[in-house]
């Protein structure tokens, strides 16, 4: 598996070039989840709850076409063989790429939406430009999703 793919005490901002002015909920499409939907899905359902990883390996998994009561080892071994390749990062999730959800990881590496209209936001993103590392035990790094155009 990766060293560690988690990110901790950290803000993953808004895109620069996100088209949206407030947080949206992504939707399903075609009666079928999107990447969007069950990321927000799952960070939404339980906030500081799950790591990157999860995050990213659970909306892997809900995009197979697998049971849902996978034993227990079966579910290891995917998540082994998941992670033994390369894989993207939440800074190229469309909750910050396209929703307006800025993604706020705690101390622990456990992560929660924070809509870019919300005065945490702002107050994390502010103190970010201005050089401030805010928040407890020692700040909150913010790094910008990843644009969706070339500039």
């Amino acid at each position: 598996m990766a060293e560690d793919l988690n990110y901790f005490s950290t803000l993953i901002a808004v895109a620069d070039d996100c088209p949206v002015t407030a947080a949206e909920v992504p939707v399903a499409r075609g009666g079928k989840p999107t990447v969007a939907s069950l990321q927000y899905e799952l960070i939404s359902g339980a906030p500081y709850g799950l790591t990157q990883e999860d995050v990213l390996f659970e909306t892997w998994l809900r995009r197979q076409d697998l049971p849902a009561d996978l034993p227990a080892e079966r579910r290891a071994e995917l998540r082994k063989e998941f992670f033994s390749r390369s894989q993207a990062c939440l800074r190229a999730s469309p909750l910050p790429k396209r929703y307006g959800w800025g993604l706020l990881f705690d101390p622990d590496g456990r992560i929660a939406l924070c809509p870019m209209e919300s005065e945490e936001y702002r107050r994390l993103a502010d103190g970010a430009s201005r050089g401030v590392r805010t928040g407890e035990g020692g700040g909150v790094r913010v790094l910008k999703a990843m644009r969706s155009r070339r500039s």
